[in-house]
């Protein structure tokens, strides 16, 4: 039995042909099978049936019995190395998104899953599928749950964020740069600018599409501890949930928060907030983009009669574009989300257009 655990059918057979100085072809002859029979058992690809068997023991002088149990044992081992092949790759999938994070060129396909498993465990900076996630620089794990997408949609952010040139960040410069946002508020063409004025005070920012079924909207971290980064999924085009979603990852900046993964931030799906940082970011971009004083008296004056022409007047004042008032108020729930939907103008072609960007075909080449 020892001997049957230790040896595969056609390392036997050879052997067993070498003592007698015997070729496959004698073989092949003496039990009454054809040459390709005996080469396809030495060659493993075929399994000795019990007919088989007896021929090989009346050939070779060995009991029947010993050639079932080493056949047997030689296919069971093949099957547990192709079970742990699937059960390393079933781990693999439910670890990250592997299908979508190969079609977007996140990760190189093989058909290996231990070459696979390298590739993801480099790709996430880990040593084991069993460590928990985190970015580097990151002082705590965000609370809320975050999912394999999100997480693989995170650090593909963090991979690109150093190809982003960006002068030293500073409370100062993030000051200046605010001052300057706020100049762009008026026209969707204008957020072409928004990537240079956020490299200028020191912020790197980032388009990335969000993968299928997952829902993301933005993000917020640091490469190093003076080195803020945006990531924008632009999920929903629209210019009131570029700058809200934008503004509330600045808001985040300017707290110091080390990690912030924002899901159902903007646009029809979007959720009051659960903790305080999230309010805070949440209360900083919306007096970012329209003083909540003028908006609350502009709501008082109008309110139910939300018309086209007061709306516009209201944003004219104010210099901002009329679809950031009117994403404020649907969010607030003075309007329905259907209400004013021309004015909500799109903007991710022009965001695109200035802003490192990995989505809707767009592959940045890779990052050393």
């Amino acid at each position: 039995m020892s001997q049957a655990e230790a040896m595969d059918p056609g390392d036997a057979i050879r052997a067993m042909l070498g003592a007698r100085d015997w070729t496959q072809a004698q073989l092949a002859e003496i039990i009454g099978r054809s040459p390709r029979d005996v080469s396809d058992l030495v060659s493993g690809k075929r399994a000795i049936s019990p007919d088989i068997a007896k021929e090989l023991a009346a050939a070779l002088e060995t009991p029947a019995q010993y050639w079932i149990e080493l056949d047997g044992k030689y296919r069971l081992t093949q099957i547990a190395d192709v079970d742990d092949a699937i059960t390393r790759r079933a781990r693999l999938h439910a670890f990250a998104p592997i299908k979508d994070m190969i079609k977007r060129h996140w990760l190189k396909p093989s058909d290996d899953a231990g070459v696979l498993e390298e590739s993801v465990k480099r790709y996430y900076g880990i040593r084991s599928l069993d460590e928990p996630l985190n970015l580097p620089h990151a002082a705590r794990r965000v609370n809320q749950e975050v999912s394999p997408a999100q997480w693989a949609w995170l650090f593909r952010a963090r991979h690109l964020a150093t190809a982003v040139q960006a002068a030293p960040f500073s409370r100062r410069s993030l000051s200046r740069g605010l001052t300057e946002l706020r100049s762009l508020l008026l026209s969707a063409q204008e957020t072409r600018r928004v990537a240079r004025v956020l490299a200028d005070a020191g912020i790197r920012l980032l388009v990335i599409e969000q993968l299928p079924k997952t829902t993301i909207d933005g993000a917020c971290f640091w490469i190093d501890r003076k080195s803020p980064v945006i990531a924008l999924s632009l999920r929903y085009d629209r210019i009131d949930c570029f700058w809200f979603t934008l503004a509330h990852e600045l808001g985040h900046v300017a707290s110091g928060d080390a990690l912030s993964i924002d899901a159902e931030l903007a646009g029809e799906s979007a959720r009051p907030a659960e903790d305080d940082a999230e309010t805070e970011a949440n209360r900083f971009a919306a007096d970012l983009l329209i003083p909540q004083e003028s908006l609350d008296d502009f709501i008082a004056r109008t309110r139910p009669l939300y018309g086209r022409q007061k709306i516009l007047g209201f944003a004219a004042r104010l210099r901002v574009h009329p679809g950031i008032v009117v994403g404020q108020l649907q969010f607030r729930q003075e309007i329905p989300w259907s209400a004013m939907r021309p004015m909500l103008e799109k903007v991710r072609d022009n965001v695109t257009q200035s802003t490192l960007t990995d989505g809707w075909g767009q592959v940045p080449p890779p990052v050393e």
